[in-house]
């Protein structure tokens, strides 16, 4: 019994600052930068309007980058099979207009391959539920790049949460 007592004690303070550096790069919603914003509502709204995923894969390619992508610009087939899948099947539960729950900023070397590989500001948007007792809100990271010759506005770089 003293060891396992020891052993939950030694858990919660390893645990603890674990959970509180979850949230430690939080800025309030209100932060959100105006172009980051755009990039989540016309993803959404690509979600919502497109016939099928492979409408919706085509329809996201000006706004994605990342591993979402391949080095011609295109979203992979693995993004649209999978992530881009599931968001687009899900996206009916989530709340309309959106309801941004939580925001985590944070810098990121970088993301995706060759000519199309991004750096840059990390923005993780939690959006929220239609009914809030079917399930926490999923998030969405769109990246602001930074110095790249000629990606240059926000782009949504993980998809698959919804």
């Amino acid at each position: 019994m003293k060891r396992l007592t020891s052993f939950l004690f030694l858990l919660s303070c390893v645990a603890a600052p674990l959970a509180a550096q979850s949230r430690a790069n939080d800025i309030p919603v209100d932060q959100l930068p105006a172009s980051v914003k755009q990039v989540l509502e016309q993803y959404v709204q690509i979600l919502r309007t497109s016939k099928d995923v492979d409408e919706a894969a085509t329809r996201i390619n000006d706004i994605s980058g990342g591993t979402l992508v391949g080095e011609n610009g295109k979203v992979t087939s693995n993004t649209r099979q999978f992530g881009l899948k599931k968001d687009f099947n899900n996206i009916k539960h989530y709340a309309d207009p959106l309801i941004i729950t939580r925001v985590n900023a944070s810098p990121s070397n970088g993301q995706g391959y060759g000519k199309t590989a991004i750096k840059g500001m990390v923005y993780k948007i939690w959006i929220r539920k239609k009914n809030e007792a079917q399930g926490m809100p999923a998030p969405v990271s769109i990246m602001v790049p930074e110095g790249h010759e000629t990606i240059t506005t926000p782009r949504l770089i993980n998809v698959g949460s919804y």
